[in-house]
């Protein structure tokens, strides 16, 4: 035990027999394999940048650790491979999304603003003219409540009030 060892990685590493680095190049390679298939997925494939930039860490940090002691290194560019690419898959997914919204902005504004207009115009007209009608029975007796709120009649009525003119008074005294 004369070697001193800087790495607590390395020490457990040959505690258990295996090659410095070896361990980060199964996490790298596992991690990018798991990149790879989430960048293979429309609209999911975004969020593989993340485990992507891990695998592409967890090989860079194995890959300096096996250049010390010379260990195999062929998990640890397997998964950096994997990860590179992978994320590239993932950044073109996100370029792609930018320019299909660009194009959708181009092909399809003011479009949508004047649909919506319309709609809320045609929605406060039929509020306007809404009739409710509510009828609750209960033990055998029934309350009935109209009310209308005819526009036009309500118009005709502020105009009647504007110039004056009342309607004789027919209530009972």
């Amino acid at each position: 035990m004369d070697e001193i060892i800087d790495n607590p990685t390395q020490a457990s590493e040959k505690a258990a027999g295996r090659p410095a680095g070896q361990s980060l190049g199964i996490a790298a390679l596992i991690t990018g394999i798991v990149t790879f298939v989430l960048a293979a997925i429309p609209c999911v494939g975004i969020i593989a940048i993340i485990p992507g930039i891990v695998a592409i860490v967890l090989a860079s940090v194995g890959l300096s650790q096996t250049g010390k002691s010379g260990s195999p290194r062929g998990f640890l560019i397997a998964g950096l491979v994997i990860a590179i690419v992978a994320s590239l898959i993932s950044f073109s997914q996100i370029f792609v999304a930018f320019e299909i919204a660009k194009k959708a902005e181009d092909k399809f504004s003011g479009k949508i603003e004047t649909v919506i207009k319309d709609i809320q115009e045609n929605v406060l007209k039929d509020i306007e003219d809404a009739s409710i009608s509510i009828k609750v029975e209960s033990n055998g007796e029934t309350v009935e409540i109209n009310t209308e709120t005819n526009k036009s009649d309500r118009v005709k009525v502020l105009e009647e009030l504007e110039e004056g003119y009342v309607q004789a008074d027919d209530t009972i005294k």
